[in-house]
């Protein structure tokens, strides 16, 4: 019979996105367990290699920003959760060079098929969302809500990439900033 897990998933994960942030691509299976504190051989049993670590990490992901989302909407006039929905996905980003990091590392996922169509669910789910608080929303001046939801899910990551390589004060401010632009023109103010 085998031993329970004493060391979950979501720690090891969590290690992952942490030394991503700190390396970049160049990241080993044994940064992440060192981050961990565990050995190597409990992390490649886990999730098979790095690939195997950056599917699970992009699934987890993809959970955490819905749940986040939905979260930060709940119980608020609509166009407020929807603005404080989006706001959370970069929440706690504040170090260019470690958002900089998850660029890059972006970058190479994309090179991999598997990553590259997981990532595409998780721009998908996102997206759709935000699809579902912006039908909500009273907007009266926004393009059909599928594309309204298509342009804040790229305003949101267009000015996280453009932070991580232009850093001009805090991301969250930015992203404050151009998100309040478009619903603001989208309510006619």
């Amino acid at each position: 019979m085998p031993r329970p897990r004493s060391i979950s998933d979501e720690r090891l994960l969590t290690a992952a996105a942490t030394v991503i942030g700190r390396r970049g691509p160049g990241f080993t299976i044994a940064d992440v367990a060192r981050e961990a504190g565990v050995s190597v051989g409990t992390v490649a049993q886990r999730f098979g290699s790095k690939a195997g670590l950056l599917r699970a990490l992009t699934r987890q992901t993809t959970a955490d920003v819905e749940r986040r989302m939905r979260a930060a909407a709940e119980g608020l006039d609509p166009v407020e959760g929807l603005r404080r929905a989006l706001l959370t996905w970069f929440e706690g980003m504040t170090d260019p060079v470690e958002a900089g990091n998850h660029l890059a590392q972006l970058g190479v996922d994309l090179i991999d098929p598997d990553l590259r169509a997981l990532l595409a669910e998780h721009y998908a789910a996102t997206e759709r969302t935000v699809l579902a608080l912006v039908r909500a929303a009273d907007l009266p001046h926004a393009p059909d809500a599928e594309r309204a939801a298509r342009v804040l899910t790229v305003v949101v990551f267009g000015v996280s990439m453009d932070w991580s390589v232009r850093p001009r004060g805090a991301l969250a401010d930015r992203l404050a900033e151009d998100v309040d632009a478009v619903l603001d023109a989208w309510k006619g103010r």
